[in-house]
């Protein structure tokens, strides 16, 4: 598409991993040092879902969980994943439709990068495309309600 941009060039290439039976602290611990907001989880490798800062508050902290318990127990699974091909206006709408926040880059069954909300904020405030825009304020409105 004509001027359109794309994910593969706003996405963010540093992505934490961790195999679903790492603790949730090793996780969190992981977390803090890449100063990253979420880690990807895996299974033999292949990736099977995602735990957000945000699920350190509602499904860590909120819930009581021991630090020692394995990260896939508070991963959102499946896994929604774009593909580094797609208009960062699909990745809006996705992110959108299942109000998500961080959306993982896949390309032949690994994660390459990850796209997020404050991404797409900060390549719109640029923009003169006025959908995008759009989409943002409505991105922006979202998080400020949670």
């Amino acid at each position: 598409m004509e001027g359109s941009t794309f994910v593969n060039q706003v996405m963010s290439k540093t992505v934490l991993t961790a195999d679903k039976s790492v603790s949730i602290q090793d996780a969190a611990q992981k977390m803090k040092e890449l100063k990253i907001g979420c880690v990807v989880i895996t299974e033999d490798s292949k990736p099977i879902g995602i735990v957000t800062e945000r699920d350190f508050v509602t499904k860590v902290a909120a819930e009581g969980r021991p630090l020692f318990t394995e990260i896939s127990e508070v991963m959102s699974s499946p896994l929604i994943t774009i593909d580094p091909e797609e208009t960062i206006w699909e990745a809006s709408e996705m992110m959108k439709e299942k109000s998500i926040h961080k959306l993982p880059v896949k390309e032949n069954e690994q994660i390459i990068g990850i796209v997020t909300t404050t991404d797409i904020v900060k390549i719109s405030s640029v923009g003169s495309d006025s959908e995008m825009r759009r989409i943002c304020d409505q991105i922006i409105l979202r998080m400020k309600d949670e």
